[in-house]
């Protein structure tokens, strides 16, 4: 009996020690899973406040472009990441309450330092069995966006002429300017047709910013008509980025806009027999799609059909030799020289069998007959305008080029029906060009280089798409810039 007694006291004893282990463990194990319940919590508190602080500064460093002193930039650039940070981090988010600090955005020199930091407080749950009342999360960031010269070039030829696309055209590339910094970016603008006219240079006296105000009333003021001579277009581009400043910045960008392929470029053309110049200067060479048949086409007008006229170059070739028929022209020269004084880097092969051919002889027409088009005088205009054009193509994609392999990016928005449809003497889409000057890696292989700068291409297929095309240009720049 006594025995038995004491064999039940033990399992008494054993029961108490058994309850006391279960209680510890319990408290223990809820212990863990506040842990691991509160930490997963914690975690996605935090994601959810690096988000929102991420795109609190991407609208902060858009907004930084706006307003005409630094202090107006700074409250807008200020506002915007309270208001995106606002709206990525709901009131509320998990039972947290989440703060952003004022954001510190300083502009030195050109460029833009963009701080932000942010708190959240998160009520626990499990944990508070262990004392644990409150949980507190914080996130940092930064962005820089790099000092930025870009050179802004506008097609105005012809066939934009209508009312309707002008508007979209300045419309479009009003709203593009307004995503750069007026204290900080230093932009240039041109535009270009059969000739090229800067309308708002770069500084000269190196300062920084740009005059937004005068860009758009220049751009509301073009008109617009003549050729495609898009290599002048382009070696403006690329001297005022050279050679107009003299303390570049570390990023330089030339924004090219363009409905068509080239057709035209400028140089010292030797003239045939008989025909006299005034002082043997400058002429453009433009030309056009070739006619398809010799009924019709007259070499021997002003435009026939495959060959447009010679027109004087509208801003940096002065004076020249001028007359109304392509038939006067007998050879090309060799190089595209014309600038060569002042820019020796611009000089380029015009002769050459890369990656089009381009012959020396221009073909002889003979012009005894203005009435009629024998067969060999409509082949010969076809063969000029062959040459002329393929010449064009290849000088817009080799100063694109010249231009990547000094650092510089090239970015192309190409627009409507023109681009995506073959033409010119081998049946090529103008798009393709474009694309080889931005050096993009969907373009043609023979031009892409991953080495240079790559830079982007945007087609707008109608004129609704032109200013969204602007957009994307716009944030790939700024992309780059931090």
């Amino acid at each position: 009996m006594t025995s038995f007694k004491r064999r039940a006291r033990a399992r008494r004893r054993q029961r108490g020690s058994v309850s006391i282990l279960v209680a510890v463990s319990l408290i223990a194990l809820l212990g863990i899973a506040g842990l691991a319940i509160d930490a997963g919590l914690g975690y996605m508190v935090k994601a959810r406040l690096d988000s929102a602080v991420d795109g609190a500064l991407i609208a902060a460093g858009q907004a930084v472009t706006r307003g005409s002193t630094q202090s107006d930039q700074i409250t807008n650039a200020t506002t915007a990441a309270n208001a995106f940070f606002a709206a990525n981090y709901p009131q509320g988010y998990l039972g947290s309450t989440a703060t952003l600090s004022a954001p510190a955005i300083t502009i030195n020199q050109g460029t833009v330092t963009i701080n932000l930091a942010a708190q959240a407080t998160v009520p626990l749950t499990l944990m508070q069995i262990q004392g644990f009342k409150l949980l507190n999360v914080a996130t940092t960031g930064q962005a820089i966006r790099r000092d930025l010269d870009m050179s802004f070039v506008i097609d105005v030829t012809s066939s934009m002429s209508d009312t309707t696309t002008q508007a979209a055209v300045r419309s479009g590339s009003v709203s593009f300017l307004n995503n750069f910094n007026t204290s900080t970016d230093r932009v240039s603008l041109m535009h270009f047709a059969t000739g090229t006219v800067v309308d708002v240079p770069f500084k000269t006296d190196q300062s920084r910013g740009f005059d937004r105000t005068t860009m758009t009333s220049k751009i509301n003021g073009y008109s617009f008509g003549g050729n495609t001579n898009s290599v002048e277009g382009l070696w403006n581009a690329k001297y005022q980025l050279d050679h107009v400043i003299t303390q570049p910045s570390s990023l330089r960008v030339i924004v090219f806009f363009s409905d068509g392929a080239p057709n035209s470029f400028a140089a010292k053309f030797p003239i045939a027999s008989g025909f006299t110049c005034t002082n043997n200067s400058n002429t453009v060479m433009s030309s056009d799609d070739p006619p398809s048949s010799a009924s019709g086409a007259n070499p021997y007008r002003s435009n026939p059909g495959g060959m447009a006229d010679l027109t004087k170059q509208s801003a940096n070739l002065t004076g020249g030799c001028y007359d109304a028929n392509a038939i006067n022209i007998a050879n090309l020269p060799a190089n595209y020289d014309i600038h060569s004084a002042i820019d020796p880097t611009s000089v380029i092969p015009i002769v050459t069998t890369s990656p089009r051919v381009v012959t020396n002889q221009m073909p002889t027409i003979d012009t005894t007959n203005s009435k009629s088009v024998q067969a060999g005088n409509f082949t010969n205009v076809q063969l000029k305008y062959k040459i002329v054009n393929r010449a064009s193509r290849n000088l817009l994609e080799a100063m694109a080029a010249k231009a990547r392999a000094e650092g510089i990016f090239v970015f192309a928005l190409g627009y409507g029906p023109y681009l995506t449809v073959p033409k010119g003497p081998d049946g090529e889409l103008g798009q393709d060009i474009l694309k080889c000057i931005a050096n993009v890696a969907d373009g043609p292989s023979r031009c892409y280089n991953p080495a240079q700068p790559v830079g982007v291409y945007c087609y707008a297929a109608t004129l609704d798409a032109i200013k969204p095309c602007y957009a994307q240009l716009a944030s790939a720049i700024l992309r780059i810039a931090k």
